[in-house]
């Protein structure tokens, strides 16, 4: 897989787990963009077992900055 298809790949991850905090929590969709990313962030954490093992690998090392760069940053 090259970068760019890990980066799609995780952003598709990270936009998973944001609808479903949305859905669960939303008021989170008025949450400051750093919120937004903890919880998701944590979501990720408490459910990575419930991952495939090749997103497991991607995600493990997510950090909550890493998280918020891709909330913040959309493509067209």
């Amino acid at each position: 897989m090259t970068v760019e298809h890990v980066v799609i790949h995780k952003r598709k991850i990270v936009n998973e787990f944001l609808i479903k905090l949305t859905k669960e929590e939303p008021q989170m969709y008025y949450a400051t963009t750093s919120e937004v990313a903890r919880s998701i962030h944590k979501m990720i954490k408490e459910h990575t077992n419930r991952l495939s093992v090749e997103d497991q690998a991607l995600v493990r090392h997510m950090t909550i900055d890493e998280i918020k760069d891709m909330l913040g940053f959309h493509l067209n």
